[in-house]
This record gives structure tokens, sequence and C-alpha cells, in this order.
């Protein structure tokens, strides 16, 4: 006993403490496990989410170049005037050009048209990197005579090969061969618009760079010295500015593709960290069970000299351990997860993915796991120093009641600031992760709450003659030591954050889904020039096709707002931020692209069903040339741009400069098939200006589709023809391959909800065991004590998953509402199921955890506990 016991020891060894931490471990192995359970699966996708983020950084720092494929590139949305244009052909050591635009692509063989994206090239593009072609020389063959590189999805599509002839506008083009891989271009991005190259020198020929073709124009540059390069855009950035034109490098190239991604990396570990939070709940259930079955135990070692901080050392120790190991256990498979993340992202990834260890993202999630074991058991493991030895004797009848810790209200505090900091890192907003914290720590509170209003009505509205089973299992929930307040907690969070999870995808998913109904339109004819309308018109009444949705399309560029132009914007904008306290125009931050870019409107006399006015007032006409135009902008555009209702606009449109005054904001339902403009004038103002027409039809099938897409390219080779049918198809692609990343990563938050759940019911066994043995010792009969046993569980999972059901449901309206901007409306069925799952999980593994003590005697049962 002296050996084991420091009873008369002044100072306890500390390698006495690792040796009662590792004895008191060997038996209640089983229960630990359970608490290190929680936590594997939430380091894993955190260990996976961190390693990808660190490889595919890597890669993008490495393949940069590749990705530009110069040191140097300029771009404009305009035509370019004659000085600029002579000053761009004397830039860099080596140059290259390119024109890109949409239009149609008729394989003559096959006599199948798809809408593509034409670039037309001069020059050895790219210079770092190739375009990867089959067979390999055909890229370099590209400018040796009238060829075409034609991307390999279309080629498939179509059933093409090298040699076959595709008309494009006026000129017929031989196929030199595959196009498997252009500079920049992922996978998503060549189902969603194809690229088709064809020699500059052909571009005038085919006809289609005329007005109304929305043109974008390159230059890529390469230098000896990339020093040049920072000082040469220091000296043109002046005239680039004044000019709308943009310009990208290596450098800006490599911040860019890293920024978009770290948008991908934050969400992937916000998922990841979910998980977490989930594991954290079942860290500190499964610890609050586990110090609460010790506390005999603990005050026995009180009794024999042990002080409480030697006591509460030996589980911190032992729990700490657990930790590491339930740590360990989630990087491990972390970086295996790791090398499945790239599969399911292969689509998105701009570069060629390697995929290696990150023993940084190993480390951070080894460390993360073991600071939230201690952290989210700490709460319990402080009780542990609170306990007199007279607890030894008084525990067995009577309910220990602990003042308030100080030091457990600072464990609080800093469980919330750590929430609030690791928040903060995946979603770098302070005000966001503020929120995302608060409602977690309002959600608590609520279910907190929810079980202590519980315990009271139960207590005060079980009636007297209510049979024997149903009075013993309501009263189960609030017998002394019990664990109600902790399992509703523990299952209706859970319950929250995996409906959430669920409903929020569904949201996501929704959100980008096109409606297709019967009386919507599924094909859009574009850049249908004005002498060209009648002959379109014809030929699509001779198809039997309705002439659903007929606008023009007038093109301009923003000059002035409220009399400032761009640069006097940038100056004010400048000052504005220098003075904080003034908050007009603090928006205009992004208005340089309102700028910059063109601008597409229409006029109308009357709004669609697509628009509703949410401020001011429309004005559909303008009757005299002398009376202001009030123009109707879209609110989120106006709000991008910082007007309002009142403002001045002042427009270039071909030359000619339209003065305006922004009488309404309107919301537009971008997600309607059918044409919607940011910008809306009133009639009886742009009707002579030069413009192009827009026109929306039905097509009953997909042999009607095909015969009418190759009338009109045969007829109208300038006129842009989109398939929406096909562009569901490609949408409906592209959301199966969002839809199952996000579940990828939120399987993770719901297999640890189930285990967090499954785990917390588990925890209470033990509780009940002594309870259980005193009720067959007196008679009862196990269907008596099953019944009792279910009756509690059903409680406690009915109003658990009720309460977490009705939270999700609210806050991802809230989300739905403030967040996505879209309309919430949960399906019924998936609402009763995710209920009835939790409630059947709870009442099953309650039930479970007790029919396991009714296959033994009484005696047996207590030895094996003792």
């Amino acid at each position: 006993m002296p050996d084991q016991l420091p009873v008369f020891r002044k100072n306890v060894p500390v390698s006495w403490l690792f040796k009662m931490a590792w004895r008191d471990s060997r038996k209640n192995r089983s229960r630990l496990f359970l608490f290190t359970s929680s936590i594997i699966l939430g380091i894993a996708a955190l260990v996976a989410v961190y390693s990808f983020s660190d490889n595919l950084q890597r890669d993008i720092d490495e393949q940069a170049k590749t990705l530009t494929g110069a040191d140097l590139i300029i771009d404009s949305r305009k035509e370019i005037s004659k000085p600029v244009l002579a000053m761009l052909d004397t830039l860099g050591d080596q140059r290259a050009k390119e024109q890109s635009f949409p239009s149609m692509l008729y394989f003559i063989k096959g006599q199948g048209s798809r809408l593509v994206q034409i670039k037309a090239l001069q020059g050895q593009y790219p210079f770092y990197g190739t375009i990867e072609t089959a067979p390999k020389l055909a890229a370099k063959q590209l400018d040796q005579g009238r060829n075409a590189l034609v991307d390999k999805t279309v080629m498939l599509q179509f059933n093409a090969k090298p040699g076959d002839s595709v008309q494009i506008g006026k000129v017929n083009f031989a196929i030199a061969g595959y196009l498997e891989q252009a500079p920049g271009q992922s996978g998503i991005m060549a189902s969603i618009s194809p690229i088709v190259y064809i020699p500059f020198k052909y571009l005038k020929q085919t006809g289609l760079a005329q007005f109304g073709s929305r043109i974008h124009y390159s230059f890529y540059y390469k230098f000896n010295q990339s020093a040049a390069i920072h000082l040469l855009l220091k000296k043109i950035k002046p005239v680039l500015d004044k000019e709308g034109m943009d310009h990208e490098t290596i450098a800006s190239k490599k911040q860019s593709t890293g920024r978009a991604f770290q948008d991908l990396s934050q969400f992937l570990s916000l998922a990841g960290f979910i998980a977490l939070l989930l594991g954290c709940i079942g860290v500190g259930s499964a610890i609050h069970v586990y110090i609460s079955e010790k506390l005999a135990a603990i005050a026995t070692l009180r009794c024999l000299g042990v002080s409480a901080w030697e006591a509460f050392f030996i589980y911190l120790i032992q729990l700490t351990f657990i930790g590491f190991a339930g740590a360990v256990a989630g990087a491990i498979i972390g970086s295996g997860l790791q090398f499945l993340l790239p599969y399911v992202l292969k689509d998105f990834l701009p570069v060629d993915f390697t995929m290696q260890l990150s023993w940084g993202a190993i480390f951070q999630g080894i460390i993360t796991g073991v600071v939230i074991a201690i952290l989210f058991a700490l709460p319990s493991l402080l009780s542990v120093r609170r306990i007199s030895p007279l607890n030894a004797i008084r525990l067995s009848f009577e309910q220990v009641k602990l003042k308030a810790d100080p030091l457990k209200i600072i464990v609080y505090l800093i469980i919330f600031l750590f929430v609030l900091g690791f928040t903060y890192l995946q979603m770098n907003s302070w005000l966001q992760a503020l929120i995302f914290s608060g409602a977690l720590l309002v959600t608590i509170l609520i279910f907190y709450a929810l079980s202590v209003l519980l315990l009271a009505l139960v207590k005060k509205t079980i009636p007297k003659g209510i049979a024997y089973t149903w009075r013993q299992g309501f009263s189960n929930l609030y017998r002394p030591n019990n664990l109600t307040l902790m399992l509703i907690v523990a299952i209706g969070l859970s319950t929250t954050l995996i409906a959430t999870l669920y409903f929020v995808q569904g949201i996501l998913i929704n959100k980008v889904t096109i409606s297709s109904g019967k009386d919507q339109p599924n094909m859009a004819l574009f850049d249908i020039q004005d002498d060209q309308v009648e002959g379109v018109n014809a030929l699509t009444k001779q198809y039997n096709l309705p002439l659903m949705n007929q606008v023009a399309v007038v093109t301009m560029r923003l000059e002035e707002i409220n009399g400032k132009t761009a640069s006097q914007l940038a100056e004010a904008d400048s000052l504005k931020k220098k003075e904080p306290e003034n908050g007009d125009n603090q928006k205009r931050e992004s208005s340089s692209s309102a700028f910059k870019n063109e601008i597409r409107a229409t006029f109308q006399t009357q709004l669609t069903s697509a628009e509703k006015i949410t401020a001011g007032k429309w004005v559909g006409s303008v009757n005299y040339p002398k009376d202001i135009v009030y123009i109707s902008l879209d609110e989120r555009y106006a709000e991008r741009i910082g007007v309002k209702v009142g403002d001045k606009m002042l427009f270039n449109v071909q030359g000619m400069m339209i003065p305006t005054v922004i009488g309404s904001l309107r919301k537009v339902e971008w997600g309607k098939v059918q044409t919607n403009f940011r910008v809306l004038f009133p009639a009886g103002v742009l009707e002579e200006a030069p413009k192009f027409h827009v026109l929306m039809t039905k097509i009953p099938d997909a042999q009607t589709s095909a015969k009418f897409q190759a009338a009109v390219v045969r007829s109208f080779p300038n006129i842009s023809v989109i398939d929406l049918g096909l562009v569901l198809q490609v949408l409906d692609t592209l959301l199966g391959k969002i839809s199952f990343v996000i579940r990828f990563m939120a399987s993770f938050s719901i297999i640890t909800g189930w285990i967090v759940l499954i785990s917390a019911v588990r925890s209470s066994k033990n509780q009940r065991l002594r309870e259980i043995v005193l009720l067959r010792t007196i008679g009862a009969k196990g269907t008596q004590i099953l019944s009792i046993t279910a009756i509690e569980y059903l409680f406690l999972g009915v109003l658990a998953a009720a309460a977490g059901m009705v939270i999700a449901l609210a806050g991802s309206w809230a989300l739905a509402t403030y967040i996505f901007d879209a309309v919430f409306t949960p399906e019924p069925l998936p609402i009763v199921l995710l209920f009835s799952a939790v409630t059947l999980i709870v009442v099953i593994t309650g039930m479970s955890s007790s029919r396991g003590i009714l296959k033994h005697p009484p005696l047996e049962v207590l030895r094996k506990d003792s």
C-alpha cells in the first residue's frame, strides 16, 4: 500500500501521478474511447483540408508561370484606340495577341452546332507551358493554314475527328487536333465555355468582328528581365486606367488564384471545424459522465491523503494522453483523406495537383486536438478539486452540490474565445466570426434553459394516478446526478448542426437551379443585327417556334456619377478612407469596374414578371426630347457602385452623351430564364442608337433544336445560339459535382454528430446500472425496466430533436434570407425523417445499453461495476 498511495508523503512525485493515471485508465478505456472518438473525425477533416491547402498553394506558386503563360497580360473589353495600340505593340521582348468572343461552331460533316469561345491567336503564346493537344504537334501547326484546335469534349459530343471541317462565321476551318488543356483553364470551365483556337489572320474573314460582338482583347508579353515589368507598369498604368484596361502579371496571378482557392479552403476548413465543434460536445458530455462516475473513487483518494490538485492532475494527465491519441489517429486518417480531396475537386483546380504529406498540417491538427480535448474536458475536471473526503460516505445517497467556481467561468470564457478565434481564421471576418460564435452560444443556452424548464414541468405535472412505468420513466429525468441537462444539450445541438448542414446544402444547390417550366423558353439567339430581325423571326416561325421574348440591347459606357469621373471618384474614395466618420459612398470601392466594363442596357415601357420596384418609381417612357430621362437600376448593382434614387449618371452611347437620373431600383430574379438587365431605360430614348437584338423561344425536342440551330448558323453565321437545355445539362453536371463536394465535407460533421449522439446516450449507461439492479432485486420485470428506459429516452429524444429541428429551421431561414438572398422552403419529408431518425437512435441506443445489463444476475453486474 505505501508504494501505491502517498498517505504520509508531503510531496507526491510526478511519476506517481502518471502511474495512477495509467492504472485507473485500464478498466475504463472502452468508456474513454467515446471521449476520443468524438474528436477523431473532426481532426481528420481539418488535417485533410490543411494538407490539401498547403499542397495546392505550393503548386500554385510553382505553376504560376504556366497558369499565366506570359510575364504580362493586358486586357480590354472594348476596342483600343490607335495611339494606345501603337504603344502596346512596342512593349516586351516577345509579344502575342488574342481576340476572344463567343460564337457558334458548326460541324459540317455531322451538321451539329455548339456555342463556344473562339480565340483568335497570333504569336507564340503561351511563352511558359504549352497548349496541350492530340496530336501533340497540332498547336505548332495552327498558324500554317485555316486550321482550328477544338475542345476535346465538344469533339467527342459531335463525334468529330482531326481532319473534319468546321464553320466559324463565313470561313471553314480544318480541325488540326483535339484541344486538351489551355493555359489556366479548369475542367469545369471547359464544360461551360469550351475553347476553339483559330489563327488571328483569318478573324476578319469570318465576319464575326463587328458591332455587337462581345470581343475580349488580350496582349501577351515576355520580358528577358523580370525587373523591367514593375517599372514599365508604373509608367503605363495611367494610360491603361484611362482606357479602362486591366493588367495581370505572374505575381498577381499567383495572388488572385491563391485568394480564389483560399475561399474554397476556408469553406472546407469551416465544414471540418463544424465537425470538430460537434466533437467538442462529445468531449464535454463524455467527460462529464466519466467524472460523475469517478466521484466515489476520487473521494476515496482524498480520504487516503491525495490533495485536491493531485486528484485533478491524475485525471488531467489521463485525458490529455487520450486526447493526444485521438488527435494522432485523426491526423493519420486526415493525411490519408487528403489524397481523396484532389479527386473530389479536380474539375475545379487550375493546376496539376501533386500530393505529399504536410507535416505542418499534421502538427497543427494534433495541437488543435489536444487543446480541444483539454479545454472541453476542463469544466468537468475542475469539479475534481472540490470533492471532499466526506463525499465518500455521502455520495451514495446525497447529490453533490458545488458552489460557483471562478476557474470554471474563466475556462468557459477561454473556450468561447477559442471558438471565436478559430472561426475568424476560417471566415476572415470578425463580424461573421462573432455572429457564428454568438449564435452557437445562444443555441447552447436555449437548450440548457429548455432542459431546466423540462425538469421543472415534469416534476410538477406528473399525474398521481399514472402507471408505474410512466411515473418511473418521467422521474428518471430529474433524479439526483441525472444527465438530462447534458443529454438534451448534446442531442439537441447535434441535431441542430446536422439539420442545418442538410438545409443549407439544399439552399446552395437550389439557388443556382434554373427553372424550366412549360412556359419558360429554352433557347436564346444573341447578336441579331437590325437588318436581320425580320429574317430571324421568319425562320423561327418557319419551324413553328414561338417568339417568346424579343428585346433590343444597346451597348454603352458609364462616364460620370453625380458629375464625377472614375478618376475623381477614386480620389474622393481615398479621402473617404482617411475620414471614416463620413459614411457616404463607402461602397464605391468597386465602382471602378462600372467605368471599365461595357454596359448592355435595354428600353421598355413596362417591367417584366421577373422585376419588382423596391425604391422610387418606374417611368416607362420619355415623351419630349428635353424631358429628364429616369432610368431603373438593379438594386444589387446600385449598391455595388454606391448610388441611390435621385443620383445622376452620364452614359456614353456610341459617342453620344445621355444624362440620366436614377428614378427607381429593381429587384431582379436573375434565375428566371429571360433577358434581364442591370440598367433599364424608358422608351423614347435609345430607339435610334446602334443596337443588336436578343430572341428567346421554346424548342419542343432535340431533333428540332439541331435542325433550327443548323439553319440559323447557315443563314446568319454571326448569330450566337444558346441551347438552354444543354446549359441545364452542364449545370446539372456542375451542381452534381458541387453537391458532392458539399456532401463530402458535410459527411464529416454528420457522422461525428451521430457518434456524439450515440456516445452521449451510451455514456449514461453506468448511471442507470445500480438503479436497474435495485429494481430487479425488488422484483421488477425486464419488460418493465425496458419500458421505463424507453419512456425516459423517448421523452428526451422527442424534446431534444424537436428543439434542434426548430432551431435548425429558424437558422436556415435566416441564412437563406440574409446571407444567400434565397427563398427557404424546406420539404416536410426530410424534416420528419431527420426528427424520427434522431429520436429512434436515442431510444434504441438507450434501451440497448440497459438490455445488456438485464442478461446477467444483479450480483454479477454489481461485481463487474466494482
